[in-house]
């Protein structure tokens, strides 16, 4: 049977986090619940953190959190994925001193405090309908979730999360969570897309000075569907193989004496390339101008109302990832290859790679027979069974 991954209703999954708070916490009930979204990013992998743009989406799938404020600095989470309680101080969390799933909400508050923004001790519960592992952001869903609840709990004085440039304030305190507690190098594209975008659009993001423009993206009126893939093949960022790829960018940058790999145009690019003395580094650059490029084509067929002409780049992004960024795996090779064969008009791996979920652009009505395809081809390949869901531009954390 098809295993396909469904969005709770915020009512549903607001409730969850509730009644496991108040199971947890001995009858109390939380200040409130909040939530945040998972992202799949359209085209404009692996660009955040060099400058470029990239074109997400705010998923349906949402983690929630009810949170109480306490006294004091202590902070203690459940997680309805995790077993037993994780807690800590917030006064001594820093960089190296804490680890486990928990890392992440408590980077969030120290990142704040960090910023001067006062923030203090917590009781939280998490409830989450983010797939763990499938490259859908579930890092940066937890995360966004707990500042819009921090942002939103009584007694906070830090930034207006009503407003865009206090939801850039905590995107920034959610990337740092991410880099300095959580371990894991990551560009602000996912915090980005789960604080700051807008349903009915897609998100374009200028990684070089944090502008964005919405985008309208209503595939249902151009009669088609977004298929999300989740390979099932574990995708982990802390493993040193993304952060491996951004140090071989900045030190192509370092090179070419440019800020970031932004200011290395099209034209630009085969100068750029001769300069560069490995043939490794030669194919992360050429990777991360050509998709900067694409980036800048799929927006302009969406201002066009010429949705269905972006499998093209689609396609061209995906192997441009997996031949000269070298993060594909071969679950997502197989899930994008059947998923064409099965009449997607393009597909591509999303997120950061190495495992994790593909996406494909797809007819309405026919998500059924194009999940049949991909799930056979992984059974004849010796995979196990994937998992499958739809993407539509929805909200972001609240």
């Amino acid at each position: 049977m098809t295993d396909v991954v469904t969005a709770w209703t915020e009512d549903a999954g607001a409730a969850q986090a509730r009644a496991l708070f108040t199971e947890a916490f001995d009858g109390v009930a939380p200040d409130g619940a909040w939530s945040a979204p998972g992202r799949v990013n359209l085209i404009g992998e692996h660009t955040d953190y060099n400058g470029g743009l990239c074109l997400p989406i705010a998923l349906p799938h949402r983690t929630y959190v009810a949170l109480r404020r306490r006294d004091d600095d202590a902070i203690r989470l459940i997680s309805g994925r995790e077993s037993g309680r994780w807690e800590a101080r917030l006064d001594q969390v820093g960089p190296g001193t804490v680890s486990g799933w928990g890392a992440y909400p408590a980077g969030v508050a120290w990142a704040l405090e960090q910023l001067g923004h006062a923030v203090g001790g917590f009781d939280a519960a998490v409830a989450s309908a983010v797939p763990y592992g499938s490259g859908l952001s579930s890092s940066a869903a937890l995360e966004c979730a707990f500042a819009v609840a921090f942002a939103g709990a009584p007694g906070w004085t830090g930034p207006d999360a009503g407003t865009d440039t206090g939801r850039v304030q905590l995107v920034t305190a959610c990337i740092r969570a991410e880099n300095e507690i959580a371990g894991a190098n990551t560009g602000g594209m996912d915090q980005a897309a789960s604080l700051r975008s807008q349903p009915g659009h897609a998100l374009l993001l200028d990684c070089r000075d944090g502008g964005v423009r919405h985008i309208p993206f209503d595939l249902s009126a151009a009669g088609l569907e977004l298929l999300v893939i989740d390979t099932k093949a574990e995708h982990a960022l802390v493993d040193g193989q993304y952060a491996q790829r951004r140090a071989t960018c900045e030190a192509a940058a370092e090179t070419l004496e440019v800020p970031t790999l932004r200011e290395i145009s099209p034209d630009l690019l085969d100068g750029a390339l001769a300069a560069l003395p490995g043939a490794e580094s030669r194919k992360r650059v050429r990777h991360v101008v050509t998709e900067i490029g694409r980036v800048e084509q799929f927006v302009e067929l969406l201002d066009s109302g010429r949705v269905r002409e972006v499998g093209p780049l689609m396609d061209a992004s995906h192997a441009s990832l997996a031949e000269d960024y070298e993060v594909s795996c071969a679950e997502l090779d197989v899930a994008v290859s059947a998923a064409r064969k099965a009449g997607a008009l393009g597909a591509r791996m999303t997120g950061g790679g190495f495992g994790g979920s593909a996406i494909a652009l797809i007819e309405a009505g026919t998500s059924e027979a194009v999940s049949a395809a991909v799930e056979q081809a992984f059974a004849d390949a010796g995979f196990g069974a994937p998992a499958f869901l739809t993407a539509v531009a929805s909200s972001p954390a609240r």
